[in-house]
């Protein structure tokens, strides 16, 4: 009897928050399309404070 491969997991592929570098499931993340590449945040409130930090630099 030959015995078949089991299929392996998917792995889930990972990203860092851009505020807080926390690594979360892609699936997990928000994003935000920059000018030139996207972004991901763990949440909301990542999402704010990187928000609150661009606007400082442009004004």
């Amino acid at each position: 009897m030959i015995e078949k491969e089991k299929p392996t997991p998917t792995q889930v592929e990972m990203v860092a928050c851009e505020v807080c570098l926390k690594e979360i499931p892609i699936t997990e993340a928000r994003s935000e399309e920059a000018t030139d590449y996207v972004v991901h945040f763990c949440g909301l409130d990542c999402y704010t404070k990187w928000k609150e930090q661009n606007k400082k630099k442009e004004g």
